[in-house]
């Protein structure tokens, strides 16, 4: 991380002004520095910045899954030895049909689980049959699997500021 000044007032309204995401316009930098009165290159410096410190994870497109006919979503979870998660955890995070993938303690005697890979299909078999992929792919260093289907949309948000905090 680099050294970046304490967040000011023009932060923090472009903060609120993205938080809900990208102006759906060909130049959304542009219409935010309309927006805030500045330009489309201090708006671009003050997100770089903010990425770099950390004050924001991340800037990326999050596709609506169901509306391009992903309906089938599966959470899958995975008992693997500790020693090799960290690798194995990448190599399926490179999956090209799983999302999101990261480690979890496990709860034990309860959850054994302590690896998650989202995965996503046009029906539960495609999700199944990518859930067998990743089965082969951990080999004998999972010792037990189970596979969470979605049973409802649920509206996902981060933090959220207010314009009058």
């Amino acid at each position: 991380m680099t050294s970046t000044p304490p967040p000011d007032d023009l932060d923090r309204r472009l903060v609120i002004a993205t938080q809900a995401g990208l102006p759906l316009v060909p130049r959304p930098y542009d219409l935010l520095a309309e927006q805030l009165g500045v330009s489309a290159d201090e708006v671009k410096r003050r997100l770089a910045a903010m990425l770099d410190s950390g004050r924001i994870r991340r800037i990326g497109a999050v596709p609506n899954h169901y509306a391009i006919g992903y309906t089938a979503n599966g959470m899958s979870v995975w008992d693997v030895d500790d020693a090799r998660i960290a690798e194995l955890g990448e190599a399926i995070g490179r999956l090209d049909f799983v999302t999101h993938c990261y480690e979890r303690p496990r709860a034990l005697p309860d959850w054994p689980y302590n690896l998650f890979a989202m995965v996503h299909g046009h029906d539960r078999a495609t999700v199944l049959a990518h859930i067998e992929e990743i089965a082969a792919l951990l080999g004998p260093a999972c010792r037990q699997h189970d596979v969470l289907f979605s049973s409802a949309i649920l509206k996902k948000t981060g933090l959220r500021i207010g314009a009058e905090s």
